[in-house]
C-alpha cells in the first residue's frame, strides 16, 4: 500500500500561502503546459457540437465562437495574472480564499467540483456512445464501456502527474493534428475549387444561402450558452502552475497562445466549413468535419473523426480528475472539504480528491445503465452552471486583487489583465447574460437555471457543516505564525 501524508502541513501558514501547495513535484514541463492549454481550448464542443450549432445559427456561429473566445481569454488572462502573483495548485480556489475569504473559496471549490463531476459523467457517456460506432463494441452495454473508460483514466491520474502530463500531451497532439489536417484539406478544396457534394467552395456559399444570419440574430444569441461550454477547461492551465518548475516563464506563453488558437481552430474552422458546404447541410447527428470529408470521398472519414472525438472526451475526463484532485486538496487543508481529499500518495498525487470525483462519475455509470439515451443531456446543463460560477469567481477575485493593488497592499506582476476594472465588469455582465440566454432557450436550460436556488441552499448548508473545522484550522495556522514570529522564524 502507498504511504500517505495525513497531517495538515505545519508550514506555511494558511493565512499567508495556500497549505495545499505543499508536497507537489514540479514535473510538468513547458511542452506539457502548452499542450494542456491547447487541449483545454479544443474539445468535443468543436468536433461534435459545431454541426448542430451550424444547422441552427448558420455562419453566424463563427461570430459566437469569436465573442465567447474573447471572454474565455479574458478569464484565463485574469487567472494568469493571479498565478504570477502567487502560483498555486489550488488556483482560483486559493485566490478566492485570499481575496474573498473562506466562504468564497468554499463556493468556488464546490461549484468547480460540480462542473467537473458532471462533465466527467458527460465524458464517460460520450466515450461509450462513440465506442458504439464500431461494430466490435456495439454489443457491449454502454455502462460497461463507460466504466472501463473511467478506470483507465483514473489509473493514469493515480500513478503520477508526469504520466498525466504525457497522456494529456498526446491527447492534445491528436486533436490538433486532426484539425490541422482538416484545415489543410479544406484550404486545398477552396483554392482548387474542387466541388463538395455538387457545391463549388467559396464565400458564395454564405452569401447565396441567407448570408451570415440566415435565421436572424436570435439563433446566434441562443447558441452562445453551448459555445461557452465548448470553451470550458481553458482555466485548467492555471491549476498546473503549482506543479510547473518555472511558472513565471511558462504560463504567460501558454495563456497568450490561447487567443490565436481560438481564432484559428474555432473561428477559422467554422468559416471554412461554411465555405465548403451550405450551412444547412450540417446536422447535430454528425460531426461537421465528417460531413465534409465523407462528401469528398475520404475513406473511413467517420471512423477517424470518431476516434478524434473519443480522444477529446478522454482528454476532458483526464483533465477533470487532475484538476479536482488539486482543488479539493486545497479545500481539505483549509477545512472546507472532507479530510481524505487532502491526502497524498508517495508519488505526490492527491488521490483522495481524484477518488471522490471518480465516485461521482461512477454514479454516471449508473445513469448510463438506467437512462442511456438521456444521460448526456441531464448532466451537461449542470456542468454549464459550474463553469459560469467558476469564471465569475475568477473575475471577482481579480477585481479585488486589482483594488488591493491600487491601495498598495499587493504589487501587480508585469503580466496583467488589460483594461481593469472594466474588463472584469464587462465579463461578469456577459456571464450573467448567458444565464439569461439559458432561461430564454427553455427546456433543460431553463430547468437548470431554476435549480440555482437549490444549489444555493446546498452551499449554505454545506458551509454551516464545515465552518467550525475551517475556523479551527485557521486559528491553528495563525497560532503557528505567531509562534514563528516570536522565535524569529516568521516573516
Amino acid at each position: 500500500m502507498q504511504q500517505t501524508e495525513r497531517q495538515h502541513p505545519a508550514a506555511p501558514p494558511l493565512d499567508a500561502v495556500d497549505a495545499g501547495d505543499v508536497g507537489y513535484s514540479k514535473s510538468l514541463k513547458s511542452r506539457h503546459v502548452n499542450m494542456i492549454a491547447i487541449g483545454g481550448a479544443i474539445g468535443t464542443g468543436l468536433f461534435l457540437g459545431a454541426g448542430g450549432r451550424l444547422a441552427g445559427a448558420g455562419p453566424s456561429l463563427a461570430l459566437a465562437y469569436a465573442v465567447c473566445g474573447v471572454f474565455a481569454f479574458l478569464v484565463v488572462r485574469a487567472l494568469g495574472e493571479l498565478v504570477l502573483h502567487r502560483p498555486s495548485s489550488g488556483a482560483f480556489v486559493s485566490y478566492a480564499r485570499e481575496f474573498l475569504g473562506e466562504k468564497g473559496a468554499f463556493v468556488a471549490g464546490w461549484m468547480y467540483f460540480l462542473n467537473w463531476a458532471t462533465t466527467g459523467i458527460a465524458d464517460i457517456t460520450a466515450v461509450a456512445t462513440y465506442a458504439h460506432y464500431w461494430g466490435m463494441f456495439s454489443d457491449i452495454p454502454q455502462w460497461i464501456i463507460a466504466l472501463i473508460a473511467l478506470a483507465v483514466v483514473l489509473t493514469v491520474n493515480l500513478i503520477s502527474v508526469k504520466i498525466f502530463g504525457e497522456m494529456e500531451f498526446w491527447f492534445a497532439i491528436v486533436k490538433v493534428s486532426a484539425l490541422v489536417c482538416f484545415m489543410a484539406i479544406g484550404i486545398f478544396l477552396l483554392v482548387t475549387q474542387q466541388p463538395v457534394d455538387g457545391h463549388s467552395p467559396g464565400p458564395s456559399l454564405i452569401t447565396d444561402n441567407g448570408g451570415a444570419f440566415p435565421n436572424g440574430m436570435l439563433p446566434m444569441l441562443l447558441v452562445i450558452q453551448g459555445v461557452v461550454f465548448a470553451y470550458a477547461s481553458v482555466e485548467l492551465v492555471g491549476v498546473t502552475a503549482g506543479e510547473t518548475s518555472e511558472p513565471e516563464k511558462i504560463m504567460p506563453r501558454a495563456i497568450n497562445s490561447i487567443m490565436w488558437r481560438v481564432a484559428l481552430f474555432y473561428v477559422g474552422s467554422v468559416v471554412l466549413l461554411t465555405m465548403l458546404l451550405p450551412w444547412n447541410a450540417y446536422s447535430a447527428d454528425e460531426s461537421p468535419f465528417v460531413t465534409v470529408l465523407s462528401n469528398i470521398g475520404v475513406p473511413a472519414a467517420g471512423g477517424v473523426m470518431n476516434l478524434v472525438v473519443l480522444t477529446a472526451a478522454m482528454s476532458s475526463l483526464n483533465s477533470g480528475l487532475y484538476s479536482t484532485g488539486r482543488i479539493l486538496r486545497s479545500m481539505a487543508l483549509s477545512g472546507s472539504a472532507p479530510r481524505f481529499t487532502g491526502v497524498m500518495s508517495r508519488s505526490h498525487v492527491p488521490y483522495g480528491g481524484i477518488l471522490l470525483t471518480s465516485a461521482v462519475c461512477v454514479l454516471g455509470v449508473g445513469l448510463n445503465y438506467v437512462v442511456p439515451s438521456d444521460a448526456f443531456e441531464i448532466v451537461l446543463n449542470f456542468a454549464a452552471i459550474g463553469i459560469l460560477a467558476t469564471w465569475a469567481l475568477i473575475m471577482v477575485s481579480h477585481l479585488l486583487f486589482w483594488q488591493k493593488a491600487r491601495a498598495g497592499a499587493v504589487v501587480r506582476p508585469g503580466y496583467r489583465l488589460p483594461g481593469s476594472p472594466w474588463t472584469e465588469l464587462v465579463t461578469l455582465a456577459f456571464l450573467v447574460s448567458v444565464l439569461g440566454l439559458m432561461w430564454a432557450d427553455g427546456g433543460a436550460g431553463r430547468i437548470t437555471v431554476m435549480s440555482l436556488p437549490g444549489i444555493a441552499v446546498a452551499l449554505v448548508a454545506g458551509w454551516f457543516v464545515v465552518r467550525g473545522r475551517v475556523g479551527h484550522l485557521r486559528a491553528e495556522a495563525q497560532a503557528r505564525r505567531a509562534a514563528a514570529e516570536r522565535t524569529g522564524d516568521g516573516a
